[in-house]
């Protein structure tokens, strides 16, 4: 069966708007709002519908965490940027150790 292989693809753009709105009890409007200021990019089907994949609906759970604890939306983006970084920075720290370790 053709497209089974996307199921654990966090990037395939399975959801529509109205569905994703849905399973994150968001409005609709909310993440048209994250498109158009540049933060949610979800793909577009060949009717121009947006289509959200796992990993982006992940990131509209965290951008909302951060403006439900009252900072604004550049702020929250802001925070999640550092927050990405961080954990990339934890990331190559602890591969160079393992591999100081190993010599």
């Amino acid at each position: 069966m053709a497209g089974l292989g996307n199921l654990d693809d966090p990037d395939y753009p399975s959801f529509t708007t109205g569905q994703a709105a849905k399973m994150l009890g968001v409005q609709e409007a909310f993440l048209r709002s994250l498109d158009a200021a540049d933060l949610v990019h979800p793909q577009r089907s060949d009717g121009g519908h947006r289509r959200y994949s796992r990993r982006q609906l992940t990131l509209v759970v965290r951008l909302r965490e951060q403006l439900d604890e009252g900072h604004n939306l550049a702020a929250a983006a802001r925070i999640i940027g550092l927050q990405d970084q961080l954990a990339d920075a934890e990331t190559t720290i602890h591969d160079l150790r393992a591999q100081l370790d190993e010599r």
